[in-house]
């Protein structure tokens, strides 16, 4: 949780309080309620859950619930601010260190929840323009994301093996994957923009009818951040619908998960960690799936609605971006650091 807490703190250290308390995009929480959230969830877990004690601040805890108050909310909320919000985060890990262990999940949980808090508040940096020196961009890869390798038939394990996981990671099980191709690095800018010049965002075949409208409704026409980055690193701030649109452009289709993770550990794949590669699936619970401990972290957002992602990004911390974690978002989000990986 130190490092966790290190890491956190860096990533906010150019900010002063004013662009922390800001709220730059109605589908992202202010910087500081993020802050004051990831202190809630350790008191809760460590203070309250595992070491029995009271909440440090009782009255805090529907505030920083992220179903009682979402985001599109947050920002009027009355969210701790300036030395309040240090000071409870301060406290909190005062309380927390002074906590028994016990078998560490409950440890491990709270620090990859704040790691993966910190990606969120990354992406809330980048679209208010305030990113820290250095974070955002994706490495180069060496390829332009066309190159398909071929993953031969037979069985996967798919899961989390022992040790920590999440609850839908497991149960580990085995899946028959009749043999498949997979892009042997992400989709580049470069590449992206022979899609744009190509009529990528004007050609209604390419599109589902659900992509077109969204892409119709917000008059989404090019991707800015293609034209004005690195023609070979891979392209990031994709949506699903763009993701789907550009693989029917090649003739080609996203990988499933199942084809990801399969591919992702016979280390058939280059460049995984640039960017969060969305993949045709439904995020849903494997077969015997339990979910643990709460079931509003993952079974609440089963169904067809969320589309998964794998992989990791510039921003994941490498902690969180294992071969077996699934993140998921709705197909009309870009502010991930997503991009794509083609499959046949």
């Amino acid at each position: 949780m130190v490092q966790a807490r290190e890491r956190t703190l860096g990533l906010v250290a150019h900010l002063g309080d004013e662009a922390l308390e800001r709220v730059v995009d109605p589908i992202m929480s202010p910087l500081a309620w993020d802050l004051g959230h990831i202190a809630a969830y350790e008191d809760l877990w460590i203070n309250h859950r595992l070491g029995g004690r009271p909440l440090l601040r009782a009255d805090l805890a529907v505030l920083y619930d992220a179903f009682e108050t979402p985001r599109a909310i947050r920002g009027e909320a009355r969210f701790l601010r300036g030395w309040y919000l240090r000071e409870y985060m301060e406290a909190v890990r005062e309380r927390a260190l002074d906590v028994d262990p016990g078998d560490g999940f409950l440890h491990e949980l709270v620090a990859r929840h704040e790691l993966q808090h910190t990606e969120t508040m990354l992406q809330t940096m980048r679209l208010g323009d305030v990113l820290p020196d250095g974070w955002g961009l994706p490495d180069r890869v060496d390829g332009d994301g066309l190159e398909l390798v071929e993953v031969p038939a037979g069985p996967a394990l798919i899961g989390a093996p022992e040790g920590f996981a999440y609850d839908n990671e497991r149960p580990r099980h085995e899946v028959p994957v009749p043999s498949f191709h997979i892009g042997r690095t992400p989709v580049t800018n470069a590449t992206w923009l022979h899609f744009c010049e190509g009529g990528g965002y004007v050609r209604r075949e390419w599109w589902t009818r659900e992509g077109w409208a969204w892409k119709e409704d917000y008059d989404i026409t090019h991707h800015a951040g293609a034209e004005a980055g690195d023609p070979d690193a891979p392209v990031v701030h994709v949506s699903w619908f763009e993701a789907d649109a550009f693989a029917r452009a090649q003739g080609l289709r996203l990988p499933t998960e199942v084809e990801w993770e399969k591919a992702a550990t016979w280390d058939q794949l280059e460049g995984i960690g640039r960017v969060w590669e969305w993949t045709s699936s439904w995020f849903g619970g494997y077969p015997g799936f339990v979910a643990h401990p709460y079931r509003e972290y993952s079974e609440v957002f089963f169904g067809e609605r969320y589309r998964v992602l794998r992989g990791g990004s510039c921003a994941t911390d490498p902690r969180v971006a294992t071969p077996h974690f699934r993140n998921w978002d709705l197909p009309t989000r870009s502010q991930l650091f997503s991009g794509v990986r083609l499959a046949a």
